[in-house]
């Protein structure tokens, strides 16, 4: 199981080009986009298409190579195989069967996104891609209501939309980044609440590859929302605490204030003014 780059070729690894190089075949989800892959780093490696509208017909012939002791790496259109991606089947037959599997690590766009999300990355649930109809959409979020951890998704640009008022009225207004086209040239994250992309949709560039990250119900409870008593968490804080807090949150000093201010129903005109003047 080879990982690929997500965008940047550069982010090829040493150890996936010597694989790719030395097995016998390349089973690959697109064979024009690992045709670029393999051209762009002088690699001539034999490779066959193995996707999920031909897996039932492609595997047992990749299990029938790996029988015969051939070396095969299985690589996605981007990322780490598997993930959201075909191939599991290949897998566990291919484990039935005795023959090892070996991960070849790499780029992985969802924890990419994470660690640049600002959100909780000590815990967090991958979604990958949400059901494409809309009442099964909106039953898989309810069944994460609760869940403390960061959610991670993937989603097409055109079903943004959809998705992220669905997620506002499934786990209420919470905070969420979108990572798109991660390590392209036009990278960008967007940091905001549920709310405010809902409302601000049309101001976003929503071309490209999706990253959501939403954060866990936990957290949201933890500065947003009521304690088990019905008391916010942040009533016992001074602002400067509870501005310090969004902050550590990973957000800049505007964003923290713009959110604290949002908590206590003031202005963040009122907010600036209590933190530079002592009174808290």
């Amino acid at each position: 199981m080879v990982a690929t780059p997500i965008g940047n070729l550069q982010d090829m690894t040493l150890r996936a080009l010597e694989t790719l190089r030395q097995v016998d075949w390349i089973a690959c989800e697109d064979t024009r986009r690992t045709r670029k892959l393999l051209s762009h780093y002088d690699i001539h490696t034999p490779f066959v298409s193995y996707h999920e509208h031909n897996q039932h017909k492609q595997g047992p012939r990749i299990l029938g190579w790996l029988k015969e002791g051939k070396q095969v790496a299985l690589v996605s259109d981007a990322g780490t195989p598997l993930l959201s991606d075909p191939g599991e089947a290949l897998v566990r037959e291919a484990i039935a069967a005795g023959i090892p599997v070996v991960s070849i690590p790499g780029a992985n766009a969802a924890v990419n996104a994470l660690i640049v999300s600002g959100l909780s990355a000590k815990r967090f649930t991958f979604l990958g891609f949400l059901p494409r109809q809309e009442q099964r959409m909106r039953e898989e979020l309810r069944r994460f209501r609760k869940t403390p951890e960061t959610l991670v998704l993937y989603e097409a640009p055109h079903r943004l939309a959809q998705l992220a008022k669905a997620a506002l009225d499934e786990l209420g207004d919470r905070r969420v980044v979108l990572v798109r086209e991660l390590t392209k040239r036009h990278e960008e994250v967007i940091r905001g609440t549920l709310a405010e992309i809902v409302a601000g949709l049309g101001e976003i560039d929503i071309r490209g590859e999706f990253t959501v990250l939403i954060e866990g119900g936990s957290e949201a409870t933890e500065h947003g929302s009521a304690d088990a008593e019905g008391e916010p968490v942040w009533s016992t804080w001074d602002i400067a605490e509870h501005v310090a807090w969004y902050e550590g949150q990973g957000m800049s000093r505007m964003e923290a204030m713009k959110h604290a201010a949002k908590d206590r129903k003031l202005s963040k005109r009122d907010v600036y003014r209590l933190l530079h003047s002592g009174k808290l």
